[in-house]
């Protein structure tokens, strides 16, 4: 088991001008994500080196994630779709949704369903800042298993 720690920087739609406070109501794109293994400093893509996602925050307090990774697999066609390729594409992706609580320098992520069942009932904290036109996310050092893109 590796410590590890999450780092997730968001870019935000253009909706927003450049020097605002941080509003949060608003949907972000993914433009990195890397982990760090606090044993080692060694530092390695979360979600490959171009992955696509979104999160989208809203007035009503609900929020929405998918994540995708890069170079996904991309089964021939429906029809012939085996149970290995439906077990990759889910093992190169996270979706989740639920409420959130927003402390300006904190976000609480309260996840009422998820691609990942572990996920739901969960609560999900990152700290959360602002660097120019990003929201940087970072999570607290924890236990990790090693990435796995495929079987």
């Amino acid at each position: 088991m590796l410590r590890v720690l999450l780092v997730v920087a968001l870019i935000l739609v253009p909706q927003l001008a450049s020097g605002a406070e941080v509003d949060i109501v608003v949907t972000y794109r993914l433009i990195s994500s890397k982990r760090m293994i606090l044993d080692t400093g060694e530092t390695e893509d979360s979600y490959g080196k171009e992955p696509v996602g979104y999160i989208t925050y809203g007035p009503d307090g609900r929020l929405m994630v998918i994540i995708a990774f890069s170079d996904r697999p991309k089964p021939e066609s429906l029809d012939k779709m085996t149970d290995h390729d439906r077990t990759s594409l889910f093992r190169t992706m996270l979706a989740y949704g639920g409420t959130y609580t927003f402390h300006g320098n904190r976000i609480e992520h309260h996840i009422d369903v998820s691609w990942n069942e572990l996920w739901t009932g969960t609560t999900i904290i990152r700290d959360i800042r602002r660097d120019g036109d990003r929201l940087v996310y970072t999570t607290k050092p924890a236990p990790s298993q090693p990435m796995e893109r495929s079987v």
